[in-house]
């Protein structure tokens, strides 16, 4: 993956919300690393499940659809049916698109994102939202800090599982 000095090291970015820096910051090293995963991985990769652990197409399908939700639900909208279809397909999108496809649909939505970022004032940050159908209390706030987390952690899962398939791969060729 990238050798860059992470996002967070690069300091203000312009036109952000200072508040939302870490969020900024957390999407802008998850859409380099997606970048550089884009010409690294290979279509079969991004299919293999090591182990029963989910394949990296489903990663990056996932992380596209939780943004699109989290920033959703963040507006303080509900999903419409074709965010919850989606929602029902991710696996099968990571197992069957191309990866350069998916990856350039999770791009595309992290500009999105970035972009509702540099709009979202302060005194909106704090406004209650909920969340699902069960509707758990949450904030402006909170669904955009999720939403960060949750990206960096599915990139750390991503990275993971390819390191274990090239190198039960590395294995194979040397038995």
């Amino acid at each position: 993956m990238s050798n860059h000095t992470e996002a967070w090291l690069l300091g203000r970015i312009d036109g952000y919300p200072d508040v939302l820096m870490p969020v900024v910051h957390a999407l802008h090293q998850a859409r380099t690393e997606l970048l550089s995963l884009r010409s690294d991985v290979s279509d079969e990769e991004a299919h293999v499940a090591p182990g029963g652990a989910a394949p990296i197409g489903f990663h990056v399908a996932h992380i596209a659809g939780s943004l699109d939700r989290l920033f959703t639900y963040a507006r303080g909208e509900p999903l419409d049916p074709t965010q919850l279809e989606f929602l029902q397909r991710e696996t099968e999108c990571g197992l069957t698109r191309a990866t350069g496809d998916l990856v350039d649909q999770t791009l595309a939505r992290i500009d999105h994102c970035l972009g509702t970022l540099r709009d979202t004032p302060d005194d909106v940050l704090s406004q209650r939202r909920t969340v699902g159908r069960s509707q758990l209390p949450s904030s402006v706030r909170g669904l955009l800090f999720h939403a960060a987390e949750h990206t960096t952690m599915h990139v750390g899962q991503i990275r993971t599982t390819l390191k274990i398939i090239r190198g039960l791969a590395e294995l194979d060729n040397a038995g």
